[in-house]
């Protein structure tokens, strides 16, 4: 019996994965989804499906997902709601998700995936310029992790610069076969604007960058977070059937035409939305927001490779090199940011030893925090 015991016992502790490879598994799951979410949306843009419809549907449905969820899990920890709470939802659901979302349609629509999923990667160096122009990130010049953020961020600044001025030659065209069919077609962005395009995905990214500067002092007061969430989906959902409504007034805009529209739709709300919040709320909880931003040029190449097969995506000389120096930049930002927190917790254990007493923690940084998408980006 003991021995059937131990076999057991031990069979188990083979079979359990250790939480660093939950947390690495999880970051790639998330990383396809996204992925994935940006090469669907841009075949249900080249369908026809309405830009504002779209996300008031996709709204509703990660709503529907995230709701319940918000109401079981967070019934204890969460605060009593307040007219100031509602309006901070309001705003943030706007900045957050209307005009986020609305940014980064109308930037796929004139680009591709790859540029849309490389601009991303500038995220956190802008958070970064936010926090420190609003004075909840300090910059330490006379320190290596401050000269790093500082570099990072210019190097981001200039790959987004150099996206949006120069498109450049095409460095790579897959050779589809001359009868490609139509969903072939929908990969090249012909007699569309990509100055526009590109100045709408950086709106996008200074968006989703203030919304993440912006909910840090409201988590702090309403620390539920997928309520906080459904909260500002809830309002992003009005926000997206108001500007509907006054603007898309054809009823055929309204219809849901194919099962291909129909699939987007629910890829959009329930993979690309609610299950990727969800999982980036368990990855930064166990091992926060650096683990979370390290996986994002994943991204960008999963989406390069998908765009490349299912849709023919051509690449331009402009795109790779602003997504190059992006992804440096976003790579010296996490090594600044990484190198602060070392010297921080160095810093307070000296303190803590010689002072024989706690001391209390310094005011965290809302650089890169929670990096949380926006659920309906």
């Amino acid at each position: 019996m003991a021995e059937a015991g131990s076999g057991s016992a031990s069979a188990t502790k083979m079979c359990r994965v250790p939480e660093r490879a939950k947390l690495h598994i999880a970051m790639i799951v998330f990383q396809i989804g996204y992925a994935g979410n940006h090469v669907i949306m841009r075949v249900a843009l080249n369908m026809g499906v309405s830009k504002l419809v779209f996300p008031f549907y996709r709204n509703i449905l990660a709503l529907l997902a995230l709701a319940p969820s918000a109401y079981f899990l967070e019934k204890k920890k969460r605060p009593a709601l307040t007219i100031s709470f509602l309006i901070q939802f309001f705003l943030l659901g706007f900045i957050g998700i209307t005009l986020n979302q609305g940014f980064y349609i109308f930037g796929l629509d004139n680009t591709s995936p790859t540029l849309a999923s490389a601009t991303e990667n500038s995220v956190p160096a802008v958070t970064f310029i936010m926090a420190a122009l609003l004075r909840m990130e300090q910059v330490h010049l006379n320190r290596k992790d401050g000269i790093a953020k500082v570099l990072g961020t210019l190097a981001s600044v200039a790959g987004a610069l150099v996206i949006t001025l120069y498109k450049g030659p095409t460095v790579y065209s897959p050779n589809l076969p001359s009868n490609k069919s139509d969903f072939f077609s929908f990969g090249d962005a012909k007699g569309k604007n990509w100055t526009v395009g590109c100045i709408c995905l950086i709106g996008h990214s200074l968006c989703w960058s203030s919304w993440i500067v912006l909910q840090a002092p409201v988590l702090k007061k309403y620390p539920a977070r997928l309520s906080f969430v459904s909260y500002t989906c809830f309002f992003a959902v009005m926000q997206f059937g108001a500007i509907a409504a006054c603007i898309e007034r054809d009823s055929r805009s309204w219809q849901v035409h194919s099962g291909g529209e129909v699939f987007s739709i629910f890829y959009a709300g329930l993979i690309a939305s609610a299950m990727v919040f969800v999982i980036q709320i368990y990855v930064v909880d166990r091992d926060g927001p650096l683990f979370v931003s390290m996986y994002l040029p994943l991204q960008t190449l999963l989406a390069a490779i998908m765009a490349t097969v299912t849709l023919g995506e051509e690449f331009y000389l402009g795109g790779i090199l602003g997504a190059a120096l992006i992804i440096a930049g976003l790579y010296l930002v996490i090594l600044g940011k990484s190198q602060e927190s070392k010297f921080l917790s160095e810093n307070n254990l000296i303190y803590s030893l010689s002072e024989n007493n706690q001391v209390e923690d310094p005011v965290e940084s809302s650089l890169i925090q929670p990096l949380l998408p926006a659920p309906g980006k």
